[in-house]
């Protein structure tokens, strides 16, 4: 009977690693961001406990209403949005929320204001709640412009200008094989992302001690990979760019083998395995959305900051993510982002090939 590795003694948590990050700055640091994405850490945690009974607790279903983006908001989109609010509010180190289930941008009252401006969609992929699908939150966070007091104007910048981003997955068990001796160790349960500019770690949450693990350190994509993952159920409307892309990794000449179809429906699922594994992630616009469907302030902005500090691209198509200006909270984007090969093949199309 093969004997197991002992359990590391020597456990290295989200606070610990942030903190070890922020002493690295010494006295350029004010500790304002740790504080930040403490806060970002317990509002996942509240959000991964709820989402794990929410059955139990009947936050199943629909709450009866619609969000701005015109989807029928579900009971756990709504709870999500509260926690996230009224966690990042009571930190006072934030100026400016804007959520992805508001219509409004929120300013935070002076005597709670900090310096911060964060973005997120407190609950993607809620459509497959039901299902027991992968679901997750993305966030992505902003320094205020200096003079200002917390502005709609210090969000609408691109997205290089962000100091840090992430997103955190409650992940079923069944869907991916262990990783790495550290995941045997701790189990699939809720994983957080993040990036402050300095490379990509993920932690993975372990229930008995309440902490978030550090397991994934210094994620680096793939420079090419073998899965695509696109919502093909569109690709009759899809630019004849993408279709030629598509078209050219199905049914490469020999003896190149054919790439794999993994298409989940979160984003945050789908971007999670891309980072591990490699590979491309594609939302397009196309004929029926002519300006895509992700939006970018919180969406593709935060996951094309993560990807790039990975070592992959993140593009439209024809431009990179994080070079757009904004100029609405709530607009929308092509996304294809992953390997650096596999994008820089997609790009080639979108030169190449005209409608």
């Amino acid at each position: 009977m093969a004997s197991e590795e002992p359990p590391s003694t020597d456990l290295i948590t989200l606070t610990r690693h942030v903190l070890h990050d922020q002493m690295r700055l010494g006295a350029a640091a004010t500790g304002d961001l740790t504080l930040l994405l403490t806060a970002i850490q317990v509002t996942s945690k509240f959000i991964a406990t709820n989402v794990r009974k929410a059955r139990l607790i009947n936050l199943v279903g629909l709450a009866g209403e619609t969000n701005v983006q015109g989807e029928e908001q579900k009971k756990l989109d709504v709870l999500s949005n509260d926690i996230m609010v009224n966690a990042l509010r009571a930190s006072g180190k934030t100026a400016v929320l804007v959520s992805e289930e508001l219509e409004d941008v929120i300013i935070i009252e002076e005597r709670n204001r900090g310096k911060y401006c964060v973005v997120f969609d407190p609950l993607d992929g809620s459509s497959n709640i039901d299902a027991g699908v992968n679901i997750g939150t993305i966030f992505g966070i902003y320094k205020i412009r200096p003079e200002s007091s917390g502005t709609v104007e210090d969000v609408l910048r691109p997205g290089s200008e962000m100091v840090a981003a992430g997103y955190t997955m409650r992940v079923s068990p069944s869907l991916y094989k262990t990783i790495n001796q550290c995941e045997r160790r701790y189990g699939s349960s809720a994983n957080l992302v993040l990036s402050t500019g300095s490379g990509v770690n993920g932690y993975t949450l372990d229930a008995s001690l309440g902490e978030f693990i550090l397991t994934h350190p210094n994620i680096q994509i793939p420079s090419r990979g073998k899965i695509y993952s696109f919502n093909e159920g569109n690709s009759m409307y899809f630019h004849a760019p993408v279709t030629a892309y598509l078209k050219s990794i199905k049914y490469p000449a020999p003896p190149k083998s054919p790439y794999s179809a993994r298409y989940i429906g979160s984003m945050v699922a789908d971007v999670h395995r891309t980072l591990l594994y490699g590979g491309i992630f594609g939302y397009p616009n196309d004929k029926k959305s002519k300006t895509g469907k992700l939006r970018l302030l919180y969406e593709a902005f935060p996951m094309a900051f993560l990807t790039e500090q990975a070592g992959g691209i993140a593009t439209t198509g024809t431009k990179r993510i994080l070079d757009i200006v904004p100029t609405h909270i709530h607009e929308r984007c092509p996304v294809f982002l992953g390997s650096k090969d596999d994008v820089q093949d997609l790009m080639k199309f979108y030169k190449e090939v005209v409608e």
